[in-house]
């Protein structure tokens, strides 16, 4: 899959007060718009033409722009986001999408989702089910994509209490290959795949985003950027400190299409 655009948001002064699970301290917002920038030149080097969206006080998570929208090639969803205090975000994403791609669908309650739980391997979408996307709105979206021509499947992911979607363990590579984290978990449609694992202790990094002919890793993970390097990979690590102390990864700052 080719990528020409992608919408990002920078990160507000608000950002910090923004949900989180982890342990390793308070996001400085000074370097987490550094490392920020850092990602959208990136972006940009790999062909991609951005919507930067202004920061939003009112929205601290605003900055992991993945989870508000599903974007497929004939299709966008917009998502009704797992947390509630997430659910404003999406207004912002409607109206940059609106002008961009050529239909739009919508996630409606009791349904819940979250595109960081969206894997899209080709023609194929992963859906997990989640702390944050339920069977009502994962059943909304198969619904929708399979309207316009796609496959898609779930993936339970909820026994799994480390991972918050399923892309913080798991990435499609292409070429039927998988990068995933030790015991990450597989649906039964995934059995026809390669997966490669991270080693232990790198298990953040399995979330990192292929664009084009580019394949953006963590920083700070020398043993998964060799291997992939070996494999044939053009790597560029990314670092992501800051958005790491969110729950955050590589995948979670863009809408790419």
């Amino acid at each position: 899959m080719r990528f020409s655009r992608a919408i990002v948001r920078i990160p507000g002064q608000s950002y910090a007060d923004g949900l989180t699970t982890s342990d390793e301290g308070r996001p400085d917002i000074h370097t987490a718009c550094v490392q920020h920038a850092r990602y959208c030149q990136a972006l940009r080097d790999c062909g991609l033409e951005l919507t930067v969206l202004p920061a939003d006080e009112a929205q601290p998570d605003g900055t992991f722009v993945e989870d508000t929208a599903v974007i497929a090639g004939r299709v966008a969803i917009i998502t009704r986001p797992g947390a509630p205090s997430r659910r404003g975000e999406v207004a912002a994403i409607t109206a940059a999408l609106q002008s961009l791609v050529p239909k739009l669908g919508q996630i409606e309650a009791p349904g819940t989702l979250d595109g960081g739980d969206v894997c899209q391997a080709d023609e194929h979408f992963f859906i997990g089910l989640s702390a944050r996307t339920n069977e009502a709105g994962a059943a909304q979206l198969v619904a929708l994509l399979v309207h316009h021509g796609y496959t898609a499947s779930t993936v339970d992911i909820r026994a799994h209490r480390t991972l918050l979607h399923l892309k913080s363990g798991l990435s499609y590579l292409g070429e039927r290959r998988f990068l995933a984290q030790p015991g990450a978990p597989r649906g039964a449609d995934m059995s026809g795949y390669e997966f490669i694992e991270t080693a232990v202790g790198e298990s953040y990094a399995a979330n990192c985003v292929r664009v084009n002919d580019t394949l953006l890793v963590a920083e700070g993970y020398p043993q998964l950027a060799a291997r992939l390097t070996d494999l044939g990979y053009a790597v560029r690590r990314i670092e992501t400190s800051e958005f790491r102390k969110m729950d955050g990864g590589l995948s979670c700052l863009s809408l790419r299409f």
